[in-house]
């Protein structure tokens, strides 16, 4: 674990190695200690921001005290933490595929050579896991996109992405929580809620959570 100085009030702790990082080890270790920071708070912490492979410290210089107070906290919250391995929630998100729910999915299937079907067979087969939360809250950026699926983001991102909508950019797919402006295909839609904020957690998917789609059939 390394610690470096972002501004006069915020630490970021890197976990693992800092070049590279973002594999699935990394995620569980970096979900780990944020879920350590949360359970034995510091008093003047007020934002724990966990990433691919670290996590975003911000307090409050006048209640927390020095930056050398809090990085005391951080190594002995590390040095105690126990070696047990995070365990991982399973969170299975439903789909409607394609249609009205999915407008990008035939541009997905010219781009890749794919069929429809054969698309939302191999993300639907996919097992994802939460590699950041970001952009906008609640959303999750899923990592195991299988590499027959990659698709460039789109050359001109909608100004209005509804809530629900399943896409892919790259190698990740992931979720809009709220009607945003957006640029990735968008390829389906759920009925979830991604994002609450009056629910504990407000986001639905955290740092670490393993992530798999089921293929739905739309309501008429």
């Amino acid at each position: 674990m390394q610690i470096e100085t972002l501004s006069d009030a915020s630490l970021l702790v890197i976990v693992g190695k800092k070049a590279g990082g973002g594999d699935d080890a990394t995620a569980q270790q970096v979900r780990a200690l944020a879920d350590a920071m949360r359970a034995h708070p510091l008093i003047g912490v007020h934002d724990i921001v966990p990433s691919y492979r670290s996590i975003g410290v911000h307090y409050d210089p006048l209640i927390a005290g020095s930056q050398e107070y809090v990085r005391t906290w951080l190594n002995n919250l590390e040095s105690n933490r126990s070696g047990g391995e995070h365990r991982a929630r399973e969170i299975v998100i439903p789909v409607c595929y394609g249609g009205p729910h999915g407008p990008d999915l035939a541009d997905v299937a010219k781009h890749t050579k794919l069929s429809p079907q054969e698309i939302i067979t191999l993300h639907s087969n996919a097992r994802y896991i939460v590699r950041a939360v970001g952009f906008v809250p609640g959303f999750a950026y899923l990592a195991g996109l299988p590499e027959q699926l990659a698709t460039p983001r789109k050359a001109a991102p909608r100004t209005r992405v509804p809530a629900g909508s399943v896409a892919i950019a790259g190698l990740q797919t992931g979720v809009y929580p709220l009607e945003t402006p957006g640029g990735w295909q968008i390829i389906g839609r759920t009925s979830l809620q991604m994002f609450q904020p009056n629910r504990n957690p407000a986001s639905l998917l955290q740092m670490g959570d393993h992530v798999r789609f089921q293929p739905m059939e739309a309501r008429p």
